[in-house]
């Protein structure tokens, strides 16, 4: 795969504080790219740099075999950028940003063809003020589109918005690799990567603590399925702890939290199945017992020890 971002050792401070340090990656063309990790790790500073907004202490990087920095101008054309804090005059409207916008570029694509494809036809006279959240995001894609680039950066594309607006964001951005655009977007939401990435970097305290797809992420926690339910009294849960498939158990106040093993073979019951009939068995009552399946909310928590977010149910 054709490298189109190559990162060696970037490091980047603010004061004392070192924001990025030592970061090293390669983004291949046509791939979705994801850096995640929580507020403060560092990726908004390492996008930036990578963009040419910021320029790094040490290191070297290179976008489409350009300096961001130096070779600026000759870049600008061929990437769009959406960044975490946008924002447009209160009563430009959406056709005027877009037609500001084009005026930048040598060459674009028509506009009223891209807000139809972005579902932003019926707003085209709109003042930015009076759209919602998710129909802001969706004119600075438009906005990040519009010189047709190669490259598009999206920096915490999604935050703020409510369920239903993040996915369809999720479906214009997948539609993004099907025209054949390389992506690169950071973000503090691990569903959001493992739903959008090819391989995600995993960026804590300004270090890259893990890379790779997020199948194999996940794969590599060697557990398999999480059994939760809440106690609510009589029997034991000690014979939980005799299943040969159970990896550990953790009491979180009135929820229990069994982590069962990887099995490399189909087991012949469900670890759940396995569960239930313990507790029934020691005559504990329980509610509101489910299954997860490990993810990347569970691979940050295995390599930081801690949780990057609360888990959602949306």
């Amino acid at each position: 795969m054709k490298p189109i971002i190559q990162v060696d050792k970037l490091s980047k401070t603010y004061g004392s504080t070192l924001a990025v340090d030592q970061v090293s990656f390669e983004v291949g063309e046509g791939e979705i790219f994801g850096m995640v990790g929580p507020n403060g790790a560092g990726k908004t500073t390492t996008i930036e740099c990578i963009e040419g907004l910021r320029r790094a202490d040490s290191g070297t990087i290179r976008v489409l075999g350009l300096d961001p920095v130096k070779q600026e101008r000759q870049l600008r054309p061929l990437v769009g950028i959406q960044l975490q804090q946008a924002h447009l005059p209160d009563n430009l409207k959406v056709w005027e940003a877009l037609d500001l916008y084009a005026s930048f570029y040598d060459h674009t694509l028509d506009w009223e063809e891209l807000i139809e494809v972005l579902g932003l036809a019926d707003k085209r006279t709109t003042a930015f003020r009076k759209l919602s959240g998710g129909q802001q995001q969706r004119l600075f894609i438009a906005l990040a589109l519009l010189n047709d680039p190669r490259l598009v950066f999206l920096d915490e594309l999604t935050t703020g918005l409510d369920p239903h607006a993040r996915r369809a964001i999720w479906d214009l951005v997948e539609d993004m690799r099907k025209q054949g655009k390389t992506v690169f977007l950071t973000t503090h939401y691990m569903e959001e990567a493992e739903r959008l990435c090819d391989r995600v970097a995993i960026l804590e305290a300004g270090k890259i603590v893990a890379l790779d797809t997020p199948a194999r992420l996940i794969s590599g926690l060697k557990i398999s399925e999480r059994v939760i339910f809440r106690y609510t009294g009589g029997g034991s849960l000690q014979g939980l702890k005799d299943l040969p498939r159970v990896a550990r158990i953790e009491e979180q106040g009135d929820k229990t939290v069994i982590y069962g093993k990887a099995n490399g073979s189909a087991p012949d019951a469900p670890l759940v199945t396995e569960v239930v009939n313990v507790l029934t068995a020691a005559g504990v009552r329980f509610t509101d017992l489910r299954t997860e399946q490990p993810d990347l909310e569970d691979v940050f928590l295995s390599l930081t020890g801690r949780q990057l977010s609360e888990k959602r149910s949306e």
